[in-house]
């Protein structure tokens, strides 16, 4: 059943949360946003977002702009891929750890892959166009500065 977005009582005024879902944070990325999931009772941050505090067990979250620059910590180049990313390869996917010191695995473009270091810093940057086959969403990758 899908999550229901959640009611926000402020100070004189009523505004709609949107729910913590991966759903929502492909919708802050076709809106070329990079979004995550807050506690507010640990400041936790949670990426992928979820609905309640792994850490705290709480449910009291709010969405959370995240920064876009971050170090790559481990990278994989893909030569045999799966059909529909045949066209891209070899490709490079990495896990690069964001300033807001999340780890974010994602594609990383604009980079040959022997150019590649681990260390090395990387930006997030998004492609809103919808691919015609899967995965059919909108996607984020990194791009050195």
């Amino acid at each position: 059943m899908p999550q229901q977005p959640c009611t926000f009582i402020g100070e004189d005024e009523m505004s709609e949360v949107p729910p913590f879902t991966i759903e929502q944070f492909y919708k802050f990325i076709s809106e070329k946003k990079l979004m995550a999931a807050k506690c507010l009772e640990c400041t936790s941050l949670l990426l992928p977002p979820r609905n309640i505090c792994p850490k705290c067990f709480s449910t009291n979250l709010e969405w959370t702009k995240l920064r876009k620059r971050g170090k790559l910590v481990t990278y994989t180049v893909i030569h045999i891929s799966p059909a529909q990313f045949q066209p891209m390869a070899p490709y490079s996917i990495g896990i690069v750890k964001l300033e807001d010191d999340l780890h974010l695995l994602g594609m990383i473009r604009g980079v040959k892959p022997k150019k590649i270091k681990v260390g090395m810093d990387l930006i997030v940057d998004f492609d809103t166009d919808l691919p015609s086959q899967w995965p059919v969403w909108p996607q984020y990758f990194f791009k050195p500065p």
